[in-house]
């Protein structure tokens, strides 16, 4: 039988084996707390990580660009694509008449340039002739004044010369009527007399000659003038030809300015019969197909929509408190909900510089007075801020707008 010395030891034993037990328990949970400090330390501090991300490529609405009814679809909903693979077809008949029509227009305006240019080689000719013809009544009208400024002074010289023998046959005849008497006296000779008849005849003989001279020269003068008018006549007539077959030359000028219109009809139509197949400007997965063959397409309408499956990137929200620990070029894991055990690889692109803010913490800017409002938050949320991140060797799989895990590893070489 167990003394009572032996059971107050065994329980003393038994107390120092639980203060061992509590000590070892507490210790460990201490170490364990140390630890998972240390572990939210690096996945928060060292290695930031979201579960608000999604993925995202660009994307584009086809439409075409003429419309008609669509003869082939080549392409069937989530189908991938090539670049430059058919799409689909639209009746090209009308856009081929209208590029049949605008050559046709533009070859028949080429005849006409070219029939005009003949004309008007021949108009040229008669330019020429006529500069010829001009030229030559403006000399004939200078000749022609020459001559009238000479006959101008022949007709004042003879009317110089009248007025001189009248006034010698004036004198004759005064000196004859006053000799005659003196005759019968014997005051003077008889062959005095005789002198100054003959003086008298012969004075009046040129004032017969100088008048026969001043009307000569006066219709001389009228003819010179007549040839002068006649001379202007033909310079008039002469330019005016010269005028009508420099204005015939210049009709080819409008013919020629409708060549560039004519042109651009012509590529207007070539451009619109090409609209009417549609190829695949890049590789590319087609989706919301909605419309079949025989359908009408319609200018600037959608048919169907293309993802870029060349780029893809994650958009990731972090809380604003983690971005300074994130670096553009920095490696990322990337894991999607559809498949979390695949690891996508990736590089952080670029960092968000701007969110919308919120009005109920900092109020609305109006056209008046900010209107802050006047509740008090005790809980104050960190804004969260888009990082795009580019997505390497992206799987075939991917899907846009699917659900991501983002896990920020830092710079290659870092742990």
């Amino acid at each position: 039988m167990p003394t009572q010395d032996t059971v107050q030891n065994e329980e003393d034993k038994h107390v120092v084996k639980l203060r061992w037990y509590g000590r070892t328990f507490t210790a460990t949970t201490v170490l364990l707390a140390i630890v998972g400090l240390t572990a939210v330390w690096s996945v928060t501090i060292r290695h930031p990580q979201t579960d608000d991300a999604e993925i995202f490529s660009n994307y584009i609405g086809i439409a075409p660009v003429v419309e008609g009814p669509i003869l082939h679809l080549n392409v069937a909903d989530n189908q991938l694509v090539k670049q430059g693979d058919l799409l689909f077809e639209i009746d090209d008949r009308p856009y081929q008449y209208a590029l049949g029509h605008a050559v046709s227009d533009q070859a028949a305006l080429e005849g006409q340039i070219v029939d005009e240019q003949r004309r008007i080689q021949a108009e040229v000719h008669a330019v020429t002739a006529s500069g010829a013809a001009t030229r030559r009544a403006t000399a004939n009208i200078d000749q022609a004044q020459a001559l009238i400024r000479e006959a101008e002074a022949d007709v004042a010289h003879s009317e110089a010369a009248l007025d001189r023998a009248k006034a010698e046959w004036v004198y004759a005849e005064n000196n004859l009527h006053r000799l005659e008497p003196l005759l019968a006296k014997q005051f003077v000779t008889v062959d005095q007399v005789d002198q100054a008849r003959t003086a008298e005849r012969a004075s009046a003989q040129f004032v017969h000659e100088a008048e026969s001279q001043l009307a000569l020269n006066r219709a001389h003068l009228k003819s010179v003038l007549a040839a002068l008018a006649e001379a202007q006549a033909s310079a008039e007539q002469s330019t005016a030809q010269l005028h009508q077959s420099q204005s015939s030359v210049l009709t080819l000028d409008p013919l020629v300015s409708q060549r560039q219109g004519r042109a651009a009809a012509v590529s207007n139509a070539k451009y619109n019969y090409n609209q009417c197949r549609v190829y695949a400007p890049f590789d590319a997965r087609v989706t919301n197909l909605v419309i079949s063959e025989g359908a009408y397409a319609h200018v600037g309408q959608q048919v169907f929509t293309l993802i870029d499956t060349r780029v893809w990137w994650v958009l990731a929200n972090f809380r604003e408190t983690q971005l300074k620990h994130i670096q553009p070029g920095m490696t990322v894991d990337v894991y999607v909900m559809s498949d979390p055990g695949l690891r996508i690889t990736g590089f952080v692109e670029s960092i968000g510089y701007g969110v919308t803010p919120d009005p109920s913490v900092v109020g609305r800017v109006t056209s008046g007075l900010p209107d802050v409002q006047r509740t008090l938050s005790w809980v104050h949320l960190a804004s969260r801020y888009p990082v795009r991140i580019r997505i390497q060797s992206p799987p075939e799989a991917v899907r846009l707008g699917e659900s991501a895990v983002v896990v920020i590893r830092g710079f290659k070489g870092r742990p």
